[in-house]
């Protein structure tokens, strides 16, 4: 006999998180985590003090060039980091 309510532990944690509405902190800080991964050891190295706020992702970029590269592909960073959150969670990028 099983029960009605049984799901998958995934489903239950995404449900916690939307139930408290943590689901968008939880994006974001995931986010910030997976950075090196999605951009790169050489431009994580050279990046540093990022946050998101109100859907802005805050980089602090200490190379001139590199600012330049990334400000080039800004709108590529954006959809490759909202694919990887799966919503949209970043609608801009500030670097700083």
């Amino acid at each position: 006999m099983g029960r009605n309510n049984d799901k998958p532990l995934k489903e239950a944690i995404e449900q916690l998180l939307n139930v408290y509405k943590l689901k968008r902190k939880f994006d974001e800080t995931s986010l910030i985590a997976a950075w090196p991964e999605l951009m790169g050891k050489a431009v994580a190295n050279r990046t540093s003090q990022l946050y998101i706020r109100e859907r802005k992702l805050f980089i602090r970029v200490e190379s001139s060039v590199l600012k330049n590269e990334l400000v080039m592909i800004r709108s590529e960073i954006i959809k490759r980091m909202n694919e990887r959150a799966g919503s949209k969670v970043l609608d801009e990028i500030i670097f700083v």
